[in-house]
């Protein structure tokens, strides 16, 4: 059975929908097991208070914990045009499975959530791209055969790097039904994906 991870930061709520999408699609596929984890926060309790950030009670993963899975669906909002400090300092922590190559093969995509649609949701898709690399994951992204991101009505997030969702400048806004139908779509993606490259390892290994 192949093992896949959705694992995200959410301050507003925004990605926490898309990455229930992002699993929703990932479990559309025969032969998956697929677990929702947060990454910790780090920012302080007050200042989470009154900034008006959701109350997450999503279980919490530990860098090692990535080791375990096939795939690692990876979500994180856009700040200042790239991904959020948490999403950084998480992945900063996974140098032990660098060192040990203990991601090489295995299938990484990203998704996001952005304020505007010009405040860096395609700098941050691909940017959040290259620690995957580095660890030496397989790049999934959003390919147009999901025909939604090409859309001509609304605001709607995504690109061919990743799913993602327009939030607007206050967050009043939520992800769309495409937004959400993206977000399935590249779940689904990689969760075939992944299947296929753990089937031929398995091949491999016993031949």
């Amino acid at each position: 059975m192949t093992r896949i991870l959705v694992l995200y930061y959410s301050a507003y709520g925004h990605i926490r929908e898309m990455a229930q999408a992002e699993a929703d699609g990932a479990q559309s596929v025969p032969g998956n097991h697929v677990d929702i984890r947060r990454m910790p926060e780090t920012v302080p309790e007050a200042i989470r208070q009154s900034a008006g950030f959701f109350t997450d009670d999503t279980p919490v993963a530990a860098p090692a914990d990535m080791a375990d899975y096939d795939a690692i669906i990876l979500g994180t909002p856009t700040q200042f045009g790239m991904m959020a400090g948490q999403v950084k300092s998480f992945l900063d922590q996974a140098g032990g499975l660098w060192a040990r190559n203990a991601l090489v093969g295995k299938v990484g995509a990203v998704f996001t959530s952005t304020g505007s649609q010009h405040g860096g949701h395609e700098a941050t898709l691909l940017s959040a791209q290259i620690p995957l690399q580095h660890f030496g994951m397989v790049i999934v992204g959003m390919p147009y055969s999901f025909a939604g991101q090409t859309a001509k009505e609304g605001v709607i997030g995504g690109a061919p790097y990743g799913a993602g969702t327009i939030a607007g400048a206050d967050g009043s806004l939520r992800p769309t039904e495409t937004d959400l139908a993206g977000a399935r779509f590249q779940g689904a993606h990689v969760a075939r994906i992944a299947a296929r490259l753990a089937g031929a390892f398995v091949t491999e290994e016993a031949a």
